[in-house]
């Protein structure tokens, strides 16, 4: 089973993952377009939730 902090990632870590800028994935924060969490003032994603995310963005 898969630990929910095993699977967080980074602005840096989703950058990287899904290949856009740092300022991209700041701009969907700001308009609400991505699935996040706000941990001690620091952002993070569930690669799951990232993924479902895509798949819907796909559609």
């Amino acid at each position: 089973m898969v630990k929910l902090a095993d699977s967080l990632m980074t602005i840096e870590d989703l950058a990287r993952y899904l290949k856009v800028s740092r300022r991209t994935i700041y701009e969907w924060l700001k308009s609400g377009k991505i699935p996040a969490l706000k941990l001690v003032g620091q952002w993070r994603f569930q690669k799951e939730k990232i993924d479902l995310w895509l798949e819907k963005q796909a559609r």
